[in-house]
């Protein structure tokens, strides 16, 4: 995936709806943003058009795509501290392993095609 992500608006609805406790109102608007994030974090669009059929899909909808948002760059930026320390160490073999299992376990496309990136860009040796 090689276009830039704006998860800021899903991030803010998330906080409205569950930290704030506002009612999530399926609006157009509101819809289009459930179904944008839902295919940018590797959620099928049937999944999404029959999770936003109801208000308690909708929840569920939104309450996935902040899990793996949140998760996924956790997952990312926990592995790509490890890669670094092992290639500040010359063990660019297990660099490349943090790299891998974050290919393993990711399913959001934009932390997957960072993790490709960095994998393809780093050397054999040191």
């Amino acid at each position: 995936m090689s276009e830039a992500v704006d998860w800021g608006p899903i991030r803010e609805l998330a906080r409205r709806v569950f930290i704030e406790r506002t009612r999530l109102a399926l609006t157009t608007e509101v819809k289009a943003l459930l179904k944008r994030t839902a295919s940018e974090v590797g959620i099928s669009d049937t999944e999404a058009e029959s999770a936003l059929a109801t208000e308690e899909g909708a929840l569920g909808l939104l309450s996935e795509e902040s899990r793996r948002i949140r998760e996924g760059s956790r997952r990312l930026m926990d592995a790509l501290h490890r890669m670094y320390q092992h290639k500040d160490k010359g063990d660019f073999g297990s660099a490349r392993e943090e790299m891998r299992g974050v290919l393993k376990a990711e399913v959001v496309p934009h932390y997957r095609a960072l993790a490709q990136g960095q994998l393809e860009a780093m050397p054999d040796e040191p």
